[in-house]
Formats: C-alpha cells, sequence, structure tokens
C-alpha cells in the first residue's frame, strides 16, 4: 500500500482534492485519468454488445449506437461525481457482472423499460444500504485479514482478465486453461501484448512518469502498424485501426426510458424479486471488493482497512446504479481498472474527473474509442495486479481459521471470474470454521446474516427449483 505523505497545499485544486496531503500532484492524478480511462474504454464497446446480444420478452433488441452513447455518458456522470462528492481515483462504468442478468436473465422475461427498472431499485436499495450506515457496516464487520485477501484476490482477478483479453492464456483442450492456443502462442495479437508488458515493465521499475499510459499507446501505435501490414488479424472487441469518422453523432434515444415497478407484473414478483436479489448482491459485493482492493493500494485505507470516506464513495457508488438504469446502460459500479490509474499515481478525486471527463468526450468520439485493442491495455491489468498481491504479506497464513477463507476469497475470484464470488465463499468459511471451533464471540453479528445470504445465493438455482 502506498503511503500517504503530508505536504503544505498549494493552491484551489489542492486544497479541494488534498492533492498534497494525498502526495500527489495534478500532473499524477492527470495521467492516471487518462490511464484508467483507457484501460476502461472497452466498457464502452463491450456493454453495448452484451445487452444488444439479447432480445426483452417482446423481441425487441437494443440498438449499438443507443447503447454506446448510454453507456459513455452514465459513466461520464458517476465517474465525475464520484470525483467532485467522493474524492477518490474510482472510476464508474456498466458492471460486466451486472449486465448479462439484466440481458439474459430479466429481460426474457420483461420489457427492457422494466429491467432497467428493476436496476434503478437496486442502486435505490443500496443507495439505502448506504445512508443509513448499514453497508459501512457490513463493510466494517469483515475482518481485516479477508479485507487483504480481497485485495489480493482482485489482483490475479483483473491480471487473469488481462491475460485473456490479450490471447496469452485462453481454453485448453482437456483443461480448462491454457497458455495461448493449445498450449503455444500464437499470432500477432499476442506480441503486441508482450511487447507492451515487457515495455511497461521496464519503464515502471525504472521509475519512469506515465510508464503505464506511454506503454499503452506504444502498444496501440504498434497494433496498428501490424494490423495494417497483416490481413485476418483477430483482435477480439476492438480492432486497432484509424477510424474514417472521428466525430460521431450521440443517441440519447434510452434515457428516461425506466418502468420501475411493471417487471413484477410481467416477470411474476418471485422472478422479478430473485433478478433484483441477484442485482443487489451483485452490485453490493463487487462494488465493496473493488473499493477496499483499490482503494488500499492508493493509499486510502488505515492500518483497519478502513477506507477514508467510504460512506460518500458508497452512497455514490449506489446513484451510480440508478444513472446507469435511467440512461439505459445497466448498473454502473466501481471498475476494478481503476487500478491502472492508481498505479499510474492517482490517488484522488481529480482523477475521476479527468476520467470522466473522457467518458463524456467518448460520446462525441466513439469511432477513437475503437482503436485501443486489449492487447494493448491488457499490460496495465497485469502490472497492477502484480502491485496488488503485495497485500498478501498483511495476511496471517500461519493461522488456519483465516488462512483458509483468505485463500477460498484469493482463488475463487480469478477462478469462478467474479469478485461476488471470492466474497461470499471468503465470508462462509470464516463463519463456519470460527463457529466449529466454538469461537462466536470472534464472528460479527452480521456476519451471520451476510453468510445466510450468500449460503442463499450459491443455492439459487437450488431455490428457484424449489418454489417452482
Amino acid at each position: 500500500m502506498t503511503q500517504l505523505q503530508t505536504k503544505p497545499p498549494t493552491g484551489a485544486l489542492d486544497r479541494f482534492f488534498d492533492l498534497s496531503g494525498r502526495g500527489s500532484t495534478v500532473g499524477r492524478e492527470v495521467r492516471g485519468g487518462i490511464t484508467t480511462f483507457v484501460a476502461v474504454a472497452y466498457i464502452i464497446l463491450l456493454i453495448p454488445i452484451i445487452l444488444s446480444g439479447a432480445k426483452d420478452v417482446t423481441g425487441a433488441a437494443l440498438t449499438i449506437p443507443q447503447l454506446t452513447t448510454a453507456v459513455a455518458l452514465s459513466a461520464a456522470l458517476t465517474t465525475i461525481l464520484m470525483g467532485l462528492v467522493g474524492n477518490a481515483p474510482f472510476a464508474l462504468a456498466s458492471g460486466l457482472g451486472v449486465a448479462p442478468v439484466v440481458a439474459f436473465q430479466a429481460a426474457p422475461f420483461m420489457t427492457w423499460d422494466q429491467a432497467m427498472g428493476l436496476v434503478v431499485l437496486e442502486g435505490v436499495v443500496i443507495v439505502v444500504f448506504a445512508l443509513t450506515g448499514i453497508r459501512q457496516l457490513i463493510m466494517d464487520a469483515i475482518p481485516t485479514g479477508l479485507k487483504h485477501a480481497i485485495g489480493v484476490g482482485i489482483g490475479m482477478f483483473i491480471a487473469l482478465i488481462g491475460l485473456v483479453d490479450a490471447g496469452f492464456v485462453g481454453r485448453g483442450e482437456g483443461t480448462p486453461i491454457t497458455l495461448g492456443t493449445g498450449g503455444h502462442l500464437q499470432g500477432w495479437p499476442v506480441v503486441v501484448f508482450c511487447a507492451g508488458l515487457l515495455l511497461m515493465l521496464g519503464l515502471y521499475v525504472r521509475r519512469v512518469p506515465g510508464a503505464i499510459l506511454i506503454s499503452i499507446v506504444a502498444a496501440t501505435a504498434l497494433a496498428i502498424v501490424i494490423n495494417a501490414a497483416v490481413d485476418g488479424l483477430k483482435w477480439g472487441v476492438v480492432t486497432p485501426a484509424m477510424p474514417k469518422d472521428v466525430f460521431a453523432t450521440p443517441d440519447f434515444g434510452l434515457l428516461g426510458s425506466v418502468d420501475l415497478f411493471g417487471g413484477f407484473g410481467q416477470a411474476g414478483i418471485l422472478t422479478a424479486t430473485v433478478v433484483l436479489f441477484t442485482l443487489v448482491l451483485s452490485g453490493f459485493f463487487d462494488a465493496m471488493g473493488t473499493i477496499i482492493g483499490v482503494g488500499e493500494e492508493a493509499g486510502l485505507s488505515d492500518d483497519k482497512g478502513q477506507i477514508k470516506g467510504i460512506g460518500k464513495i458508497l452512497t455514490i457508488d449506489g446513484f451510480g446504479a440508478i444513472i446507469g438504469g435511467a440512461t439505459g446502460a445497466s448498473a454502473n459500479t466501481v471498475v476494478v481498472e481503476s487500478a491502472a490509474g492508481v498505479g499510474e499515481g492517482a490517488r484522488t478525486g481529480l482523477a475521476s474527473l479527468v476520467t470522466g471527463g473522457l467518458f463524456a468526450g467518448a460520446m462525441f468520439l466513439t469511432p477513437l474509442a475503437a482503436v485501443v485493442p486489449a492487447q494493448a491495455a491488457a499490460p496495465a491489468l497485469v502490472l497492477v495486479g502484480a502491485l496488488m498481491m503485495t497485500a498478501a504479506r498483511k495476511i496471517s497464513w500461519d493461522d488456519l481459521e483465516l488462512a483458509v477463507p483468505a485463500f477460498l476469497t484469493i482463488s475463487l475470484m480469478p477462478f469462478t471470474y467474479s469478485i461476488t464470488n471470492g466474497v461470499g465463499a471468503g465470508i462462509v468459511a470464516y463463519t463456519v470454521i470460527k463457529a466449529a471451533r466454538g469461537r462466536f464471540s470472534e464472528i460479527h453479528w452480521l456476519l451471520w446474516l451476510i453468510t445466510a445470504i450468500f449460503v442463499a445465493y450459491f443455492g439459487i438455482s437450488f431455490i428457484e427449483g424449489l418454489f417452482g
């Protein structure tokens, strides 16, 4: 964890964002904000692909232009809000864990307006939890060792995301995953990733300012050149080619298309409630895990793992879901790619203002957002994942009552591709182990409730079948 350095403020920006107090500068915040945007810009393209690939109960499908505008607009609003009110270097955008729930669990049983209504309700629930202090109480109830494990698990998770997106890790034949394709690294896109990663590592260890951003830009330039020289390359969601047009007119057709309670009548109370429960649980614990992990890396946490200004941060995260549903982008949440900007030096909300401003610009410059391929941005996730792993030294591995839950938390995040699953498994294991040892006084009363909720979460298919 980066230690904060106290210096006297030197200007209005410094005083408002406490730059000197957090050992940062305007330059570092700008670099960090740009780096976070570059690392998470793929969301502007990926979320529309996920949501447009589903049809609602009437057979209607959302269009890519509408969704692209909605995702960029909602990300801009919530990230700027985080910067101004939360003063934290956290970007918010449509959550990859929530969008598939909306597309494939909600939409088939209700209209899109009704599905987005449930997203808004999810945000309302989370905001109520935050304003009443329930959400912070839950975070404080989690043992410090498990909080460290959450940060380590997120590090492994985002590193795996980067490796998979880059094609360095893929599906195996006879094994769940393997090196590249069929056990071998193949294709120019992987070369771009390797070159970008090696450059980033070299610059970072030499403490070159802007190392992550420089490497992403250099790798993108290399990818554009290779893509122009070699035909038929498969880059994934983003193909690195200079766009024919720089500007695009935003399509605000989804803005305000929300039916708050219609889903309960259309799909039935049980189905709509299960969907809402899944949305709240995923949004709640995904954001909680990310805030703990990235906040610790940014030096915002104390010795007990508590984040400075956590109440405001959690409230804004809840409003992110409300804004996401109201704009038609599905729920916004704090994204793990914020760690890329933190790795570049971001420590305050000024970085979020920069990232949010770039999201706003992306509504008009969506062709440029399609230039940076995953292979160029992925090295940042791998490097930051490695940096977040250092928190593992703070876990008491010789205490099996904590080591086993910590291990499950860390391993299940990448193994199941879900922050929520890792958090849930760790909490359930911790509660059960402490109870088995008869150490009930060491179990915060809220952990019993959280454990029961996660047991229901893991057994949701059984519960749905039980009630038909």
